[in-house]
């Protein structure tokens, strides 16, 4: 009979066990989506550039994972479409520089695609195969945000998964096109997951660009292409946080931040400094464990 108990108690304390990560997993995703539309709060996001490739194969399950682990808010990951019209995580067009095979994806199956290696950031096979979209989204379900980057033209099939996967409140579409377009293009699934347009401030239109979607019902967030540290657009980030609108600004090369970029940031991890000045809460970076050392010792990331 003891011996009844004492199985009956650890099935109990196994089922309470399960109940509580499900719980904390369903919390972690809902408070990192409650704060992706909370542009007024002082946490600043951090997003993954092709996840985390430089521990791993960018774009990999495994880069995803570690960036899980860490704590990253949003993975920025690449969707390519198969010779047999299956959605595959790749980020050229062809799989010579990230694979150990030849051509444009357009070109492969699925099947073949799986049988190649992806390789690391030096170029070394390794074991890690191309994920599908549907593989992807699976890990990401209910821990991470994810921004599905060059899917904008094949939104119908990837919008398929994400139902499949159940995984439409943590996607982020986003696009370089003027709202009119995008309402003409994109506008039934406006209300099924977000979509954030992207302004690059040196260009002679940017400000109307910016004017036209604040006008109504305004973005949760816009990404901006800042070139020189100068421009105009800079100073009215603020203007768009207190309207409810979120400022995206990527760290990864100096051509997006006016220099104030991951690179430098290594050298000097203060660059990071800059962002929070000019009112930037969402900065896609490669170096997400650098930037998110930094965002902790100022308070503005958990």
């Amino acid at each position: 009979m003891l011996f009844l108990v004492v199985i009956a108690c650890n099935k109990n304390a196994s089922k309470k066990r399960e109940k509580n990560q499900e719980l904390f997993k369903t919390t972690s995703i809902q408070k990192k989506i409650d704060n992706l539309k909370d542009s007024k709060n002082k946490d600043i996001i951090v997003v993954a550039h092709r996840a985390d490739w430089r521990h791993a194969p960018e774009n990999s399950l495994q880069a995803i994972q570690n960036c899980i682990d860490m704590g990253v808010d949003m993975v920025e990951i690449d969707v390519r479409k198969t010779r047999d019209s299956q959605l595959v995580i790749m980020h050229d067009r062809t799989i010579d520089r990230t694979t150990t095979g030849k051509g444009l994806v357009k070109n492969w199956t699925l099947d073949s695609l799986k049988a190649l290696q992806l390789k690391d950031g030096l170029g070394v096979p390794t074991d890690h195969k191309i994920p599908t979209l549907k593989e992807a989204l699976e890990l990401t379900k209910d821990k991470i945000l994810v921004n599905l980057d060059k899917s904008y033209d094949i939104f119908d099939e990837c919008f398929e998964v994400i139902m499949e996967t159940g995984t439409q409140d943590q996607v982020l579409v986003k696009g370089a096109k003027r709202k009119a377009e995008v309402e003409k293009e994109f506008g039934h699934y406006l209300d099924k997951v977000i979509f954030m347009p992207i302004v690059r401030l040196h260009e002679a239109e940017a400000m109307e660009v910016i004017d036209e979607y604040m006008e109504q019902n305004p973005p949760i967030a816009i990404e901006f292409t800042a070139k020189y540290d100068t421009l105009q657009g800079i100073n009215r980030f603020s203007e768009l946080r207190a309207k409810g609108t979120s400022v995206w600004v990527n760290s990864l090369w100096p051509q997006h931040n006016g220099g104030h970029d991951d690179e430098e940031a290594v050298e000097d991890i203060n660059v990071y400094q800059w962002y929070i000045d000019n009112h930037i809460d969402i900065i896609q970076t490669d170096r997400p464990q650098l930037l998110l050392t930094y965002l902790r010792s100022k308070g503005l990331h958990d």
